[in-house]
């Protein structure tokens, strides 16, 4: 009998259709070792050396592998094909020793029996190099993580606090965007639309070729303005434009092209988690998760690369699949090959995609109670960005209409009409035709109206999931498999909340990254945390040892904690009093910030121990106490209003017409 071990039970079950009975298909139940929670587990002193131990709840489980192990004849490692894989295979190999058989590593990037059996005639030995950088980032991440977090439980007198190595580079990022918000200084401006026969609406533009600035761009990146001071800055200089306006108004120019526009690379695990949190909602812990059960039940490709690469026989196949759905006119000449931007990425990896064009979303349901419409709604988008990468341009029809008065000024109309979908048949049209009607140059066009539309520059936007995803990943902070975890965590800690659907720092968030900032400033750095991630890249390809790299960052590392230590004078959070008094002691209530989040107390504690949930308050009473309603967010960042006397009443409604 041949024992294959896979990190869970749904992949084990799928497997499990494509072998026969020659074959033992067990689940390690993800990691079956790790380091111990109660201590740092890592030897700074001897070389950073790991004490790995079976997790409690691992113990019976991995006992009951090694009796299997036992009566194997031939053990085969079939975790997933990254370094996270690459690990545990390793850590299940390392528990297994005394089964005294001969361990196998297969690879397989989906779970298909074409690929499964495939993989098993090409069996490997254990990747060590992608299992030290996978020890590399855990010993990292530990060491930050438990040496970091107890100073911040002296230092701001809150015994729940974390830092992490990539979380607080994220919770900076977000933080900072909150900053450049609070200090930013709207301007005002005023564009003008002149309105001509034939329903033309056109913008002005320029006037004797010197062009009028009506925006400020904002790099979301950088996260910098470039300020223009805008040329017609209030209505009173638009109007006094409008009456400089001398007829005759004539088309200068009618500018007329075709314009190709191509179809997006198929989805990496970040573009997939942006557009899932653009298009579906989705948070990135969801897309995930949602994403792990399409990959384990054989629907998808793994989900987690950052290769655009698609495999020569599954091209083929769209290609055919194409051409046979909407005719061969919807199929490019040659097929279309799409180049990774990210330095790292593994090329033997493919893109996200489906296992087969041939399934489409309405056929994954079936007999599979646990696939379910957010499933499907994920899978659809996957299906339809790589059925789309492999099909033809879509064509447009393109005019912009220059309109000029007498005196000079030059008015502006742009529109498309599309003349061939292409690949947006597959995937849908965002934007609607705008016809510009027929004119030519030389038409003199009759004058109706014309309207000063004032704006206000906007301040930069708040990170949603989406875009602090994309920054992340363009300053390469961390790695795809990261982006959720690190989300997650942020919120979980209370040092950010989501805001209508926007991440936003709390004030706890703040001051940790203030403090971190002051005395890590190294640590934390974006550019340190990118050439950290270069680190763990070439100890994965087999160019640097681990130990070396670990040592190169914790011995100074080492020497900033201990001064700080000494040096860091303590924070404290600040109080805000309310209008209120204890109702046990009398004394004066503050709002507090604690693990789950703000509320509110007693400023006789410890005497009086008295505290209770804060929340804005809203307009209407708790209709089970009587008590005032109050906002409130749930420990996963979800707002709903509950009673302000919780937990003397526990009344709570999701939405403000279901308080009743």
């Amino acid at each position: 009998m041949k024992l294959i071990i896979v990190e869970s039970p749904t992949k084990a079950k799928t497997l499990s259709k494509f072998l026969g009975k020659a074959y033992n298909i067990e689940s390690s139940m993800g990691h079956v070792r790790d380091l111990p929670k109660s201590t740092l587990g890592v030897d700074t002193e001897h070389d950073f050396l790991p004490s790995y131990i079976i997790p409690r709840d691992k113990v019976k489980h991995a006992n009951v592998l090694k009796k299997i192990a036992k009566k194997a004849d031939e053990i085969i490692l079939a975790t997933d094909p990254d370094r996270e894989g690459e690990a545990i295979a390793w850590h299940v190999a390392e528990i297994l020793t005394d089964a005294s058989k001969k361990f196998s590593r297969i690879v397989f990037h989906e779970i298909t029996e074409t690929a499964i059996k495939e993989a098993l005639l090409h069996p490997k030995t254990i990747d060590l190099p992608l299992v030290d950088a996978q020890q590399a980032r855990r010993i990292l991440d530990r060491l930050v993580g438990y040496k970091l977090s107890p100073l911040l439980w002296k230092k701001l007198s809150k015994r729940w606090l974390s830092a992490g190595r990539v979380q607080s580079v994220a919770v900076r990022l977000i933080v900072e965007r909150e900053r450049e918000i609070e200090k930013f200084k709207s301007v005002e401006y005023v564009t003008i639309d002149g309105v001509f026969e034939n329903q033309i609406t056109a913008s002005l533009v320029s006037k004797d070729g010197v062009k009028y600035e009506s925006m400020l761009s904002f790099d979301l990146f950088d996260g910098k303005y470039t300020t223009t001071v805008t040329s017609i800055q209030n209505e009173q200089q638009a109007k006094d434009l409008i009456k400089d306006f001398q007829k005759p108004f004539t088309v200068t120019s009618v500018d007329k092209k075709e314009v190709h526009r191509s179809p997006s690379a198929p989805y990496t695990t970040s573009t997939l988690q942006q557009d899932a949190g653009r298009k579906l909602y989705f948070s990135s812990k969801k897309t995930m998760q949602l994403a792990q059960k399409l990959y384990e039940e054989g629907f998808i490709t793994y989900h987690r690369t950052d290769s655009v690469n698609l495999a020569e026989k599954f091209i083929g196949e769209v290609r055919e699949f194409i051409s046979s759905t909407h005719g061969i006119d919807y199929v490019p000449k040659a097929a279309r090959l799409f180049k990774t931007k990210s330095k790292v990425a593994q090329e033997a990896h493919e893109a996200v995609r489906p296992t087969s064009v041939t399934v489409n979303s309405s056929q994954l349901t079936g007999n599979n109670g646990d696939i379910n419409r957010d499933h499907v709604r994920l899978y659809e988008l996957i299906w339809k960005r790589v059925v789309a990468c492999q099909s033809s341009d879509a064509v447009f029809d393109a005019t912009t209409v220059d309109i000029q008065s007498s005196n000079g000024y030059v008015f502006e109309t742009s529109g498309s009409i599309i003349k061939f979908d292409g690949y947006l048949r597959i995937i849908g049209r965002e934007v609607e035709d705008k016809v510009i009607p027929n004119v030519a140059v030389g038409d003199v066009l009759r004058l109706e109206a014309f309207t000063p539309l004032a704006h206000t520059s906007n301040p930069p936007p708040r990170y949603t999931e989406a875009s602090l995803v994309k920054t992340l990943e363009e300053k390469d902070i961390g790695r795809p498999s990261t982006y959720a975890p690190i989300i997650s965590t942020i919120i979980d800690r209370q040092y950010v909340t989501r805001e209508e659907k926007k991440l936003a720092p709390t004030e706890l968030g703040m001051m940790v990254t203030d403090f971190l900032v002051k005395y890590f400033s190294s640590i934390i750095d974006l550019l340190f945390t990118a050439r950290m991630e270069d680190e763990l890249d070439a100890i994965a390809n087999g160019e640097k040892a681990w130990q070396p790299v670990i040592a190169e960052f914790y011995e100074p590392f080492a020497k900033i904690l201990a001064t700080t230590y000494e040096t860091a004078e303590k924070v404290k959070l600040t109080e805000e009093a309310i209008d209120e008094k204890c109702p046990n002691c009398t004394s004066p209530l503050v709002i507090r910030s604690g693990k789950f989040g703000k509320f509110v107390a007693c400023t006789n504690f410890p005497t009086c121990t008295y505290t209770r949930q804060y929340g804005e308050k809203i307009d209407v009473q708790c209709p089970k106490c009587g008590g005032d309603m109050v906002v409130k967010k749930s420990k996963r960042g979800k707002q709903f209003y509950g009673c302000s006397t919780y937990p003397t009443c526990t009344f709570a409604a999701w939405k403000k017409e279901d308080i009743k």
